[in-house]
């Protein structure tokens, strides 16, 4: 049986900066703050991680990462602002790439403790620092259950309980990386403050009487929690 595939990379001026590996290994840097962590994580020698890391360097004409020296963070290394954006623009294409033919399932959640609703703000486009209910994609090998309770868990530290469906919401126009469809929970969480992860610049509860504008159809999803929570 015959498959399509395909490969992505980023380019800088038609030089190749970024593929798959050269991408682990900044995402391993971003995580551990250790070129010698990340090289142990991917299974490959210091010397091969530092070659790697040098040739995206060359390719971008400047620094991807860089040694602290001082203060708390001192003998950590970390990803410089332009190797940042380099990893966030492949991801970005990757993902558009992945999601060119639609329509893709992801999950949204409803979480409200003491009059107040979760909210994040989100830290990478589309909508990049408005806020939005934590949620994401439905990753294969996963229930819609289980995946809305890892993206709150991934986006804000909190342990959820699903307590029902609030709606399914299919709009090709709510999400502008693709059609996509979300099924929106409400959870229930248990005691803790939220804090902000993943692609989360910000996680906390706000005031369902003050809420800020909402990305995507996120506002028209708050609307329909409280018409339905003023039907009960």
């Amino acid at each position: 049986m015959y498959s399509l595939g395909y490969k992505a990379w980023l380019e800088k001026d038609g030089r190749y900066v970024l593929g798959e590996g050269r991408a682990q290994l900044l995402r391993a840097i971003e995580k551990s703050g250790s070129l010698s962590a990340a090289a142990a994580a991917l299974g490959i020698s210091y010397r091969h991680a530092w070659g790697m890391l040098r040739r995206i360097e060359q390719a971008m004409g400047r620094p991807a990462a860089k040694s602290v020296r001082g203060g708390r963070a001192r003998g950590r290394t970390e990803l410089t602002a332009e190797g940042k954006e380099a990893l966030r623009a492949y991801e970005s294409g990757e993902r558009g790439l992945a999601r060119s033919s639609g329509p893709w399932l992801t999950v949204d959640a409803v979480v409200v403790r003491d009059g107040r609703i979760l909210l994040v703000r989100r830290g990478r486009p589309p909508f990049e620092g408005m806020h939005a209910l934590p949620g994401g994609f439905v990753e294969a090998g996963e229930s819609v259950e289980q995946a809305v309770a890892r993206e709150v868990k991934e986006e804000t530290g909190l342990q959820t309980t699903v307590a029902g469906i609030l709606g399914v919401y299919s709009d090709p126009k709510r999400d502008p990386r693709g059609h996509t469809v979300s099924v929106v929970f409400e959870l229930v969480s248990r005691s803790g403050a939220p804090k902000g992860g993943d692609d989360a610049a910000l996680a906390a509860f706000f005031p369902l009487d003050g809420l800020p504008p909402l990305a995507f159809d996120h506002d028209k999803v708050v609307a329909d929690y409280l018409k339905r929570r003023g039907n009960r």
